[in-house]
């Protein structure tokens, strides 16, 4: 299954969300997903098995409890692909950040100037 693919599902991007705060047993993600999207546990052990099997997740055991945690190396592939379109957007965030400063700046400035308050 391409990375996209895998990606492409709201449920398994919301799972590797709470996989990237730290290890997770398979019943916390269960709970949490079946919470959030209404699904079964079995639907959401078949999404965990999904992102294990494409290589985003690894799982161990630990006693009777499955802990998953996020395999960075496809989120790298994913990151390599996008750097190709990275110029399509960073000039735009680059001016946003100029702008954001400028009006930091200004704001300072007002309230730094005494005839600028009533």
């Amino acid at each position: 299954m391409h990375a996209f693919d895998v990606l492409g599902d709201p449920v398994r991007r919301r799972i590797l969300e709470l996989l990237a705060e730290g290890e997770r047993s398979a019943g916390d993600v269960s709970g949490v997903i079946s919470a959030e999207f209404g699904i079964s546990q079995p639907a959401v052990s078949q999404h965990l098995r999904v992102l294990r099997d494409a290589g985003f997740a690894v799982v161990r055991a630990d006693g009777t409890r499955r802990l998953y945690a996020v395999d960075a190396a496809p989120l790298r592939e994913v990151d390599a692909w996008l750097d190709r379109f990275r110029g399509f957007w960073t000039p735009h965030l680059d001016a946003l950040a100029t702008e954001i400063a400028r009006g930091k700046r200004a704001r300072r400035e007002q309230d730094d100037d005494p005839g600028s308050h009533p």
